[in-house]
């Protein structure tokens, strides 16, 4: 028996999703007509103590309509971890459809970064620097090994986004994950966070999706920009069915934790020998 250990994401959907799936019921989401969807939208906003969410067919998709959505005006910059997901991995997708420059802080081993240094990279003069218009942060942090950020550390840079009048943005894919190691509720690492994606694929079980949450007028100006970048779907129902099933194995990740601990353990216990 060989095990496919690459990612979380190389899963089957169960006989009860597929079920499910199959028995969605279904209506026009570009119309806002899909009940499944906006149930699967509500119960995400209502885990993370948001006030709407918005399904999007993947995590880089939800990142890029937040960092839009947030950085509305062209010549917006947003700062993150140099080793963040957005950063690496996402072609950067907000310079090429947003118009939005970036500037890096760096990415500790576990996942934080340096609040002195984010204070330096805000802009300075308005009339020769892009605008600051948004701090992103990544929970877990997935370049660093999955490390989970300290809520100490979530709270401080809200705070000092707070005291700029910027939002904070968290790409939450495996957000879940953090909330049971942590053991904090998923609401609370992302209190004071303006917005926050998550992703039913990772971990979860879902074959397809994310939903990006945050204030209804933020969803509501996310959901026209999903629009423009093709992300209108119709009878998607049938993959919010996935999702409401994914929802219900938060309750399973820490088997999850527990193997990989266990697998862990009997690795490096085999390369000692």
């Amino acid at each position: 028996m060989i095990l496919d250990l690459r990612s979380d994401t190389v899963t089957r959907p169960s006989q009860v999703m597929r079920q499910r799936m199959s028995e969605a019921e279904v209506g026009d989401d570009v119309f806002g007509d899909d009940p499944t969807i906006k149930k699967l939208e509500r119960k995400v906003a209502e885990i993370l103590g948001m006030e709407a969410g918005l399904f999007v067919p993947s995590g880089t998709m939800g990142n890029l309509l937040a960092v839009m959505t947030h950085c509305c005006s062209r010549g917006s910059e947003v700062i993150l971890g140099d080793k963040s997901h957005i950063f690496l991995y996402e072609q950067g997708g907000y310079a090429q459809f947003g118009g939005v420059s970036t500037k890096t802080v760096e990415t500790l081993p576990d996942g934080t970064f340096s609040l002195k240094e984010l204070v330096s990279k805000f802009s300075g003069s308005k009339s020769h620097c892009a605008t600051t218009s948004l701090i992103c942060i990544e929970n877990t942090s997935n370049f660093v090994g999955g490390r989970v950020l300290p809520v100490e550390f979530i709270d401080s840079v809200v705070e000092l986004a707070n005291t700029r009048n910027l939002p904070v943005h968290v790409d939450g894919a495996r957000l879940f994950n953090a909330a049971v190691s942590s053991g904090f509720p998923p609401s609370r690492l992302v209190k004071g966070c303006a917005s926050c994606n998550i992703c039913l694929s990772k971990g979860l079980g879902a074959p397809i999706g994310s939903v990006l949450v945050g204030k209804e007028d933020f969803i509501a100006r996310a959901r026209r920009t999903r629009k423009a970048l093709g992300g209108g779907m119709r009878q998607v129902g049938i993959l919010g069915a996935a999702g409401l099933v994914a929802l219900e194995n938060i309750q399973r990740l820490h088997e999850d934790h527990a193997n990989a601990k266990k697998f862990a353990e009997g690795l490096r216990n085999y390369c000692s020998h």
